[in-house]
């Protein structure tokens, strides 16, 4: 990453980025992408977040939900290839003997009859 793309990250209050590229949230070890995920996830609001997350405070919250909103693509994207990983993970695992055991108890429903 050049010098310019850290420097206008910098400008991002309460965030910074790793040698990878990485958003963290200042003085934490959360990522800026776990918030983005309770967000999206949960409907959370940033004051539930911070209820959820009471060692951060609103301005970390909220420094982080901005700087998503000023690489909302690139993190979408990333957010999209970790779930693609995750499903090829899943598909070449083999079945657990109580995923079996739950599915033939109809406890447990496979994802595909869950769609449509």
């Amino acid at each position: 990453m050049g010098q310019a793309a850290q420097l206008l990250d910098r400008s991002y209050h309460h965030v910074h980025l790793d040698e990878a590229g990485v958003a963290w949230i200042d003085g934490t070890t959360v990522k800026v992408l776990e918030i983005v995920l309770d967000r999206h996830t949960h409907g959370w609001s940033p004051e539930e977040v911070h209820f959820q997350h009471p060692d951060l405070s609103l301005a970390q919250i909220h420094g982080a939900l901005v700087w998503y909103e000023g690489h909302q693509h690139e993190v979408d994207a990333d957010i999209q290839r970790r779930l693609e990983e995750t499903d090829a993970m899943r598909g070449k695992a083999p079945a657990s003997p109580l995923r079996t055991r739950l599915r033939g108890r109809a406890v447990l429903v496979a994802k595909s009859s869950c769609s449509g």
